[in-house]
C-alpha cells in the first residue's frame, strides 16, 4: 500500500457548522473554490485541500491510484479529528469522492460530485498526457485544458476571470499532474457505484468537453440516493463558471 501523503488544505467557517470537504479537477489547486467561500456563508465549516503533487501537497511516492488519492482525505480528516463530513469533488475530486463512499461510507455524510466520472478510457490518452508534461512541463499544455475547464463564450467575455485559472493550470507540479493523469488512467470505479449509500448528487456541465454529461447519467444510473443535475452553459469547471447554480445546489444537498 502506498503511504499516505499529508494534503496540504484550508479550514474555514464556524466551529460546530457541517463538515464540508472540498476536492478540486486535475491541475488545480485548491483556489478553484474561491467562488463558493461567501456562498457558503456561515453555514458549513469548509475544508479545501490540494490533492498531492498539486497545490501545496508534496507529490509523495510514486505509482498512485485514486485510492490512494483517497487515503490520502481519510488520513487528513484524522488528522484535523473529523469524524464524518460531507464531501464534494470536481473532475479528479470527484473520482476521489466516489470512491470514498464506496469504501469508507461510514466517513461520508453527503456527496456531491461534479464534471467526474467513474471510467474515462482510454487510457493511452491519459498516459501520452502524462509523457507530454513530463517531457515538456505544465506551460504548453495550459490552453489545451483552459479550453476543457471554460466554454469560448466565458474565456472571451471575461478574460479577466479566467487569466487565474491558466495561470494556477501552469503552475500545477509536473510530476503532480502526470501522478494524476496515471491514477484516472487505471481507474474504474463502475463497480463500486452500487456500494455507495450517501445521498449524492451529480452535477454535469452542459458544455463539458471533457466529462460530457452521460459520465453523469452513468454515475446516476448506478447509485441508489442519487439524481443528476446539467447545469446549462458551464464546461468543466463548473463552479466557477456557474458559481451562483452550483453553490446554491451544493448548499442545498449537504444542510438539511
Amino acid at each position: 500500500m502506498v503511504t499516505a501523503t499529508t494534503l496540504f488544505q484550508r479550514t474555514t467557517g464556524p466551529l460546530g457548522a457541517p463538515f464540508l470537504l472540498l476536492g478540486g479537477s486535475l491541475g488545480s489547486n485548491l483556489d478553484m473554490w474561491k467562488p463558493q467561500l461567501p456562498r457558503f456563508g456561515d453555514r458549513l465549516r469548509v475544508v479545501r485541500y490540494d490533492h498531492r503533487g498539486h497545490g501545496g501537497s508534496p507529490i509523495g511516492p510514486g505509482g498512485y491510484g485514486i485510492q490512494d488519492l483517497g487515503r490520502d482525505v481519510l488520513a487528513m480528516m484524522d488528522r484535523l479529528g473529523i469524524e464524518r463530513a460531507s464531501y464534494c469533488g470536481s473532475s479528479l475530486g470527484g473520482m476521489v469522492g466516489l470512491w470514498l463512499a464506496a469504501h469508507a461510507p461510514e466517513r461520508i455524510e453527503r456527496l456531491v460530485v461534479i464534471a467526474t466520472s467513474a471510467h474515462q478510457p482510454p487510457a493511452e490518452g491519459w498516459l501520452e498526457r502524462a509523457r507530454q508534461v513530463r517531457a515538456m512541463g505544465m506551460e504548453p499544455v495550459a490552453d489545451a485544458v483552459l479550453g476543457r475547464w471554460f466554454t469560448p463564450r466565458f474565456r472571451a467575455a471575461l478574460p479577466a476571470r479566467v487569466a487565474p485559472y491558466r495561470a494556477m493550470i501552469a503552475a500545477c507540479p509536473a510530476e503532480g499532474y502526470a501522478g494524476g493523469c496515471e491514477a484516472i488512467a487505471a481507474m474504474d470505479l463502475r463497480a463500486d457505484l452500487a456500494r455507495i449509500t450517501a445521498p449524492t448528487l451529480v452535477i454535469a456541465g452542459a458544455d463539458d468537453p471533457a466529462t460530457p454529461p452521460e459520465h453523469g447519467e452513468l454515475i446516476k444510473r448506478q447509485t441508489m440516493k442519487s439524481r443528476l443535475v446539467v447545469v446549462p452553459n458551464a464546461a468543466h469547471l463548473a463552479n466557477v463558471e456557474q458559481p451562483e447554480a452550483i453553490s446554491q445546489l451544493i448548499t442545498d444537498h449537504v444542510i438539511d
